[in-house]
């Protein structure tokens, strides 16, 4: 007993260190988000027969999540919210170059945004490589990705911060996030994005 009681006081040490370096507290002790993102339930409940076929495996969203203050970089270094894609619905995916099914899965990334993003949708991809950041925009160039906005977090905090929130289990993560940066469905691996069960997905989010 002793020794259980020593093992779960140190996990929550480690719960509550990890909780410090990465603020972890915006996504999992948010009220005013989760008051925010309970209509999103609806709707997540609204498009979830539509993921099947090649994005069966979104998840709908259960529980409200709001994501608005997850943080990453543009091409220029300058630091970027989700709350400023609010008005939009977005496509999150985190990728790496290290990472064989992302790499394969953006050019169907970039063909989703080349179809149907503008103002009310954009596939924000981000990058989380931690070594060489020019390697991912070298990469990029080198396959022809032309129609994805870099955007890049070469902490990986931003899914550090997903994985506490149990939305990040492993490489590519995707989630599909509403106009007010409430989640909708999430996706632990890869996809076709570029197939038309993708874009009925999208535009059922898309729908008023």
């Amino acid at each position: 007993m002793r020794l259980a009681v020593i093992l779960i006081g140190g996990i929550v040490g480690v719960a509550a260190g990890l909780a410090a370096v990465y603020g972890i507290g915006t996504l999992t002790r948010n009220p005013d988000g989760d008051a925010v993102c309970r209509p999103a339930l609806a709707e997540a409940k609204r498009i979830s027969p539509l993921a099947r076929g090649e994005v069966a495996a979104m998840a709908p969203s259960t529980k409200p999540l709001s994501l608005a203050n997850l943080s990453f970089q543009d091409a220029d270094g300058r630091n970027r919210t989700l709350a400023e894609w609010k008005g939009r619905v977005v496509l999150l995916n985190l990728w790496a170059t290290w990472c064989v099914p992302c790499r394969k899965e953006m050019p169907a990334l970039d063909a989703l945004q080349k179809k149907l993003g503008g103002p009310a949708f954009e596939v924000v991809a981000v990058n989380i490589d931690t070594r060489d950041p020019a390697k991912p925009k070298a990469w990029l160039n080198e396959v022809g990705i032309t129609g994805l906005t870099y955007y890049a977090d070469p902490t990986a905090k931003i899914f550090q911060d997903l994985k506490v929130a149990g939305r990040a289990f492993g490489m590519p993560t995707t989630i599909l996030v509403d106009r007010q940066g409430c989640e909708l469905a999430s996706l632990a691996g890869p996809a076709e994005w570029a197939s038309d069960d993708a874009f009925r997905l999208v535009q059922a989010a898309l729908a008023p």
